[in-house]
């Protein structure tokens, strides 16, 4: 486990993550006495949690865009990932794409709040929950074996959403939106899809 914390951790995007997550973390301490610091918290988990699944369906499985920039863009955030599931570079979000989202929910909040502590509060709690995403995502892609059964069957319904039906199974910490929104069902009950790994194909 030592050697894939260590191949999960120093991974570029990933440590520039980490470091962000320090920083918030540091100026964010000082308030942890407050309850609104927890909600704050709890909110940007739950931001991270709720865009983890609508972004993975709802933009990371758009039909093949005409625009060649758009393209390119959708292959690099997904589409070449189902083409290639075990390539360490496409498996983690780029920072070109993580970082601005970041900022944008942010500044949301703090225009909202109109509190700078409430707002890093909030960064916090949303970058600790996708780097607990990028975690998950590299354990589903890696020889690992998680230790729950909650683990277990996070991993498995993530794979086959690869290498079964590029239609299910988009949650990758979570199974509750694809329980709700009606895209989870046992993997003997979906028909195998000729585009889960060739998300270009689709029509």
């Amino acid at each position: 486990m030592r050697k894939y914390l260590k191949e999960f951790g120093t991974f570029p995007d990933v440590t520039v993550m980490l470091f962000i997550l320090f920083v918030c973390t540091a100026l964010t301490v000082p308030h942890m006495l407050h309850l609104w610091t927890w909600v704050a918290l709890g909110a940007g988990m739950l931001t991270y949690a709720t865009s983890e699944y609508m972004v993975h369906r709802f933009l990371f499985h758009i039909k093949k865009p005409e625009n060649p920039f758009m393209l390119k863009m959708i292959k690099r955030l997904h589409y070449d990932h189902h083409v290639d599931p075990d390539n360490l570079k496409l498996l983690f979000l780029p920072l070109w794409f993580s970082i601005p989202g970041f900022v944008i929910y942010s500044l949301i909040v703090f225009l909202i709040t109109d509190s700078k502590s409430l707002t890093l509060a909030f960064a916090t709690g949303l970058v600790a929950y996708f780097l607990y995403y990028e975690w998950k995502h590299y354990i589903a892609h890696r020889p690992i074996q998680p230790r729950t059964n909650l683990g277990k069957n996070i991993k498995k319904h993530h794979l086959l959403h690869h290498f079964k039906n590029e239609n299910y199974w988009f949650g990758v910490t979570h199974t509750s939106f694809d329980k709700t929104l009606g895209t989870f069902k046992e993997g003997k009950d979906v028909e195998k899809s000729q585009t889960a790994r060739n998300l270009e194909n689709r029509v």
